[in-house]
């Protein structure tokens, strides 16, 4: 009886740290850039808004922009949430964090590690740049 109560456990232990495991990790990306932490993250949301939304790039039609860039820590940042649920995960982040004098961009989520990920960062780096064109033009 020892051990079929021993071998529960296990296969019990053994369910619950498989339930722990998630999958693979997104995509990220990182750039570092002189430009102030506040106008690059509300210079990239005028761009997401006129290229993605404002443009209707079908890859983002189910998605809508949220902007939190009056942030008390310091961090401006941008979020792209699903439209039936702006309080869910986001599928993009966009954040901005000056450090020592440097602003490092990061951005991260599904949609880096969807079929549209490499054009997606593609432009987020060109904007980061300063340049202001909207690559897919729907």
């Amino acid at each position: 009886m020892t051990n079929i109560v021993q071998n529960a456990w296990l296969l019990l232990l053994l369910i619950l740290l498989s339930a722990c495991v998630s999958r693979a990790p997104s995509k990220s990306m990182e750039v570092s850039t002189s430009t102030e932490a506040l106008p690059l993250i509300v210079s990239i949301a005028d761009r997401i808004q006129a290229c993605w939304f404002k443009g209707k790039n079908p890859a983002f039609k189910p998605y809508r922009l949220a902007n939190e860039v009056n942030s008390y820590a310091g961090r401006p940042r941008l979020l792209i949430v699903p439209k039936n649920k702006p309080t869910g995960l986001p599928a993009l982040v966009v954040e901005a964090e000056k450090i020592n004098g440097t602003t490092r961009l990061q951005a991260y989520g599904p949609l880096l590690s969807s079929s549209g990920g490499a054009a997606i960062a593609g432009e987020l780096r060109n904007w980061i740049s300063g340049k202001t064109a909207c690559a897919n033009k729907n």
